[in-house]
């Protein structure tokens, strides 16, 4: 794997070649959140170049991304995007990109610190992790708890077992990650290192307990992947036995996963020497540990390309593929476009006078 040279942007990065062919040849982009940094990056393939693009948030956490929407979780609200591809004409180069998420809907949750988001039958269920529970929307609340697990005796803003990862398997919640079997004020950090737990949330059952800072439960090709982000892993688990096999080690914290055919991209963070962090695997195990996006085989369990990033950017938390998407774009905040674009329902779109119009509106 050769590897390009950082830019001179501040937030630079470097990565292996073969990571702009992976993106080209599979027809994705990424999204990938940095709550640390206050930033939502998009990785895109721009010829033989790899492009980190830039929106800033305050706290950026959660994501949930496809084709049609991406949702993101902030400090106190979710920001809900619709992609609304007639609004590619107007950007520039107005070639270049084959997608335009706008902002939709911003809904304030307060702040619950939002983890792991995962759109099923297109509701949005989220991790409300201060408040320990898996959450929905909608108009009236601040947010719907609709799960909690059974250990833990109330709401609250404690933090009681760090609950984090969220699961879909047949479009419907399926599994968390926690990193404690806790029901007390942050409980869960006294045995940070090796309480961490997986949950079956439609039977209430663990899965798996002893796990060290486990992220970003995943089923796949039938099979249940877990991050062991004390261990710095990519993991299986059978869901018959609990039983962790490792697939990789990484050099960094793993939390944030999404795959693509044979591959999963792997989020890696620095972790910083705070209470938070001493004391777990692999601060004891790496002396240096890096920020970026991994590429497994997850066939040959083989690492076979790198983004890492530098300076700026120290932690990942979410990381979602974009398939279909080569080259999108997302606005956060330009007035002059948003007060531009129209998306209307199919039966207004028939009576609307386009010669008044400058650009045609996109229906949904």
């Amino acid at each position: 794997m050769s590897t390009v040279p950082p830019n001179s942007s501040p937030l630079r990065s470097v990565h292996t070649q073969n990571f702009v062919d992976i993106l080209q040849q599979c027809g994705i982009s990424l999204i990938v959140s940095t709550y640390q940094a206050g930033k939502l990056i998009v990785v895109r393939a721009e010829e033989k170049s790899l492009n980190t693009h830039f929106r800033m948030f305050k706290q950026p956490m959660g994501v949930a991304a496809d084709r049609e929407k991406i949702a993101l979780g902030t400090a106190y609200e979710v920001w809900e995007f619709r992609n609304v591809p007639a609004v590619t004409k107007k950007l520039d180069p107005p070639d270049l990109h084959d997608a335009c998420y706008l902002p939709r809907d911003r809904h304030v949750t307060g702040d619950i610190d939002i983890h792991e988001m995962a759109y099923c039958n297109d509701e949005l269920w989220f991790i409300n992790t201060r408040f320990s529970c898996l959450c929905t929307l909608d108009r009236k609340n601040s947010f719907v708890p609709r799960w909690q697990p059974p250990f833990v005796s109330a709401y609250d803003l404690g933090d009681r077992c760090h609950l984090n990862g969220l699961g879909v398997r047949d479009n419907q919640p399926h599994y968390v990650t926690a990193l404690g079997e806790t029901d007390s004020h942050q409980g869960w950090r006294e045995n940070k290192a090796h309480g961490g737990i997986l949950m079956d949330i439609t039977t209430n059952e663990f899965l798996a307990k002893g796990l060290s800072m486990p992220h970003s439960p995943r089923w796949y090709r039938d099979q249940l992947w877990v991050l062991e982000s004390g261990e710095g892993s990519l993991a299986t688990v059978d869901v018959k036995t609990g039983k962790l096999n490792t697939v990789v080690q990484l050099p960094g914290f793993t939390r944030g996963i999404d795959f693509w055919g044979p591959l999963a991209f792997v989020g890696l963070s620095q972790v910083r020497e705070t209470a938070v962090f001493s004391g777990i695997p692999i601060t004891e195990r790496l002396n240096e540990r890096i920020c970026g996006v991994w590429v497994v085989n997850i066939e040959t369990a083989q690492i076979i390309a790198f983004l890492r990033f530098e300076d700026a950017v120290q932690e990942i938390f979410a990381v979602s593929v974009l398939p279909g998407i080569r080259f999108p774009e997302v606005i956060e905040d330009n007035e002059t476009l948003l007060s531009s674009s129209f998306v209307l329902p199919d039966e207004a779109i028939a009576r609307v006078d386009f010669s008044t119009l400058k650009s045609k509106p996109q229906s949904t």
